[in-house]
């Protein structure tokens, strides 16, 4: 509780000075933004042990195969820094990067989970004789 309230204090603070810099330099509000977003992005990944090993022993009880955790993990991981790059980029005034860039993260996940598509339309075809 006390690390989420630091997070916290330190999002606030970083987002009031960014908004003061904004008015006179413009790039050091956008320095201060994408720092104070790394930083909590790292301050957070010691949070993310308990998720992750809950995440194992769930796709481990489903007796389906460890790729499908891999891809789900790495899904999840795509998801996070392609939001955090992206916002970066609509802070910076650079809307239309920031919308391409969740555009690559879009389909880096479809490409990344596309061999897990084809396993299960086998599995589907299979099961419907088609």
């Amino acid at each position: 509780m006390s690390g989420l309230l630091s997070m916290i204090g330190l999002g606030l603070t970083a987002a009031v000075l960014a908004v003061m810099l904004r008015s006179m330099r413009t790039e050091y509000a956008v320095l201060l933004s994408l720092g104070a977003g790394v930083i909590l992005l790292f301050w957070m990944i010691d949070s993310l042990a308990p998720i992750l090993e809950q995440l194992v022993t769930l796709i481990e009880s489903t007796r389906l195969a460890p790729e499908y955790g891999g891809v789900l993990i790495k899904a999840l991981g795509i998801s996070y820094i392609t939001q955090l790059a992206s916002d970066a980029c609509k802070d910076a005034g650079e809307g239309a990067i920031g919308a391409k860039l969740e555009l690559c993260g879009r389909v880096s996940i479809i490409l990344l989970s596309l061999p897990m598509f084809a396993e299960l339309l086998s599995i589907a075809g299979t099961l419907f004789s088609i």
